[in-house]
């Protein structure tokens, strides 16, 4: 039966190793199959074509593959798929694919719903179900790519982890997925084209010091100051500007990694020069650079994007103290592009 299948993919090679010598199977099948897995992708045992159908039988009678299927897309004029991906056991999340004129990005989930409640974010008021198993972030990578090449014919150059969740939350799934996708016998990504966006723990980001990871760190900020961040990510108040600013020069101490913030300007909350004056100081603690995101708007909350006049103002306060800073424009407006909003809609179909 299904529910006494092992995830092979929750096993690493030893472990799997292990299984094909009790299975009375060569040890290096395994590899042969970890490589079908991982490196080719491959969601069913019947495609392993240098196994024996005999060999085969024995997986598909031993293990499962857990793997994430489209379950809808959308296709944006700016050239942006919105997908819901469904997983094994029902659950919706999103991946996004964010085509540019010098990049090719997947914008990845790391846990179905979220707990931090966050007012802005349409996730934030989707109830926290699980965390992802590695294999489920690796999938949404994997299919990420081929509507990219399909559509595209480009390979994906970046990766993201801004999707639904909170990737510092469930930390060791997402270390592994990293692992995995910039493996030799994995995807073979660059981990410096991997960015992982937190809405701010102090003691997971330290930890991210303590790991020495490689690849990119970015936080979402959006204000400077405790008593408006605390107003809009809740999340703030266990964890202040000081302690995260405390977290992140030891990051840089232990990585040598450039932060990133991310920064919304919202229309009459933190869009005047003197938010730009805090975050410019908030600056000051390490290395760093700034993206300004314009908002896509959801329905349950009442915040809306600035002026495009007050962001020029606030991106041009910036670069004059001498702080490197983009300006995203939102992407997908024509589709349900913020996080969450297709997940909730497809929800509600059920």
């Amino acid at each position: 039966m299904q529910e006494n299948k092992i995830d092979i993919r929750s096993l690493n090679l030893e472990t799997l190793q292990k299984h094909f010598l009790q299975l009375g199977e060569k040890s290096f099948r395994a590899k042969q199959v970890y490589e079908w897995l991982w490196k080719k992708s491959c969601f069913s045992f019947n495609e392993m074509s240098n196994l024996s159908k005999e060999l085969r039988q024995k997986l598909e009678d031993q293990f499962t593959i857990n793997n994430v299927k489209v379950n809808t897309s959308q296709f944006s004029a700016d050239k942006t798929i919105k997908n819901s991906f469904v997983l094994h056991d029902g659950h919706l999340i999103e991946g996004v694919l964010i085509p540019m004129d010098d990049r090719m990005t997947a914008c990845v989930s790391s846990q179905v719903g979220c707990s931090l409640t966050c007012k802005f974010c349409a996730t934030g008021y989707m109830e926290r179900k699980r965390n992802l198993n590695p294999d489920e972030i690796y999938d949404q990578v994997v299919l990420i790519d081929q509507q990219a090449r399909q559509n595209y014919d480009h390979h994906l150059t970046n990766i993201v982890y801004m999707g639904m969740g909170e990737p510092l939350l469930n930390y060791a799934n997402v270390l592994k997925s990293i692992e995995r996708i910039t493996a030799d016998d994995g995807l073979n990504m660059a981990a410096k084209r991997i960015t992982v966006s937190t809405a701010g723990i102090a003691k997971m980001i330290k930890k991210l010091g303590d790991d020495e990871v490689k690849f990119n760190l970015a936080l979402s900020l959006h204000a400077a100051n405790d008593k408006k961040r605390n107003e809009i990510m809740p999340i703030n108040e266990q964890n202040t500007l000081k302690a995260l600013a405390e977290a992140l020069k030891y990051y840089y101490a232990k990585t040598k990694n450039p932060v990133t913030y991310e920064y919304i300007v919202f229309n009459d909350f933190n869009d005047e020069i003197q938010d730009a004056v805090e975050l410019a100081a908030f600056c000051k603690h390490l290395p760093c650079k700034v993206n300004i995101i314009e908002y896509n708007p959801i329905s349950f909350a009442s915040y809306t994007n600035a002026t495009v006049d007050k962001i020029e103002a606030f991106a041009d306060y910036l670069r004059r103290q001498g702080i490197t800073t983009n300006v995203r424009r939102s992407r997908g407006k024509d589709i349900d592009a913020a996080c969450g909003q297709l997940a909730i809609k497809e929800k509600e179909k059920v």
